[in-house]
């Protein structure tokens, strides 16, 4: 590591990674700040088919494996630490870097905030040993593995339904657990999701086991009004409860919406000259690998457009203070 760069990455997937290979191979020099377990959402993935360039497909953290490889191929410097906040200010461009880092600051002219997104989970002990092992939060990204299959999804938001309506298009039948007898979803998706044949809704039940050795054959069903459990056999598990963005450490300098997700302009601009934002971190729809891989180039195209109109000096500064949050839980 050395002390002046010319951008920092912030992130730990896709969106970082593929930014990373843009700027470091338009020789600007690049510092990768990844948290400490670098891949983003990716390592919670098995197989991947849905990444152009793989014919048999590529396991997930393989695929990842694969991007910072290539990153650090043409010379992005990685640095496993966390990211506490962004002070942009004239003068200067100072980085902090938590304790163990090798320095504990550095310089920078541009900011790439890619720090995803993580889904919220049930907090279930065996949720956690078959996670991709039929347990998803993405139906666009696995539902092509439950074709004819049966499935359960856990959620009452258009999220929940979205996911809901996608996997009608493979499994045999879909059914949707929800803790209250309504939907929290927009009309137009209850409707949808209501006339379709394959879904049907169990109300006022949680789940609250999940059962399988190598592969979900089962959950457990807690039904809230009766206070009684049963097994309700199945081969996939799909929580649509929600993402949290990574992004209280800029809560006070970027703008975000009401989910705390980063604002952007033209895709990848923030409120703050000089700082983008890539990937899950400003992207609640799509959440793909490929479409925050495609933020990522954005981004670095942008940075170095950016860092090509600074003046000699006086440029506005960015101070990046690193330790204390955990970033690179993106796809």
């Amino acid at each position: 590591m050395k002390a002046n760069y010319d951008v920092i990455i912030i992130g730990g997937g896709p969106a970082a990674y593929t930014a990373a290979i843009y700027t470091s191979r338009a020789s600007l020099s690049t510092l990768l700040v990844t948290g400490d377990v670098p891949g983003g959402q990716l390592l919670l993935t098995s197989e991947v088919e849905n990444f152009p360039g793989f014919r048999e497909g590529i396991m997930g953290p393989e695929l990842m494996d694969h991007m910072l490889a290539q990153a650090k191929r043409f010379g992005t410097v990685v640095e496993q630490s966390f990211v506490t906040a962004i002070e942009p200010r004239t003068g200067e461009h100072t980085v902090k870097l938590a304790e163990g880092a090798p320095l504990k600051q550095v310089t920078a002219k541009s900011v790439i905030v890619a720090t995803g997104a993580s889904a919220q989970w049930l907090g279930l002990d065996n949720e956690t040993r078959l996670m991709g092992k039929g347990i998803s939060a993405c139906a666009t990204c696995d539902g092509y593995f439950f074709k004819d299959k049966k499935v359960v999804v856990v959620g009452g938001g258009d999220s929940a339904m979205e996911e809901a309506l996608t996997l009608t298009n493979f499994a045999s039948e879909v059914i949707v657990i929800h803790r209250r007898d309504s939907l929290r979803a927009s009309q137009i998706m209850q409707d949808r999701a209501k006339r379709n044949p394959k879904v049907r809704f169990i109300w006022n039940a949680a789940v609250t086991d999940v059962f399988g050795e190598k592969f979900v054959d089962g959950v457990e069903v807690h039904n809230l009004v009766q206070d009684t459990k049963q097994r309700l056999d199945c081969n996939g598990l799909f929580v649509a409860i929600g993402h949290l963005p990574a992004t209280s450490f800029v809560a006070n300098l970027l703008k975000l919406d009401a989910k705390g997700y980063i604002q952007t302009k033209d895709i990848v601009f923030t409120n703050i000259e000089g700082i983008f934002a890539a990937g899950d971190v400003a992207d609640p729809h799509y959440r793909q690998a490929i479409t925050a891989a495609g933020d990522g180039c954005r981004a670095a195209l942008e940075a170095e457009h950016y860092i090509q109109g600074l003046p000699t000096s006086g440029s506005e500064v960015h101070t990046v203070a690193l330790a204390g949050e955990k970033l690179n839980k993106s796809k």
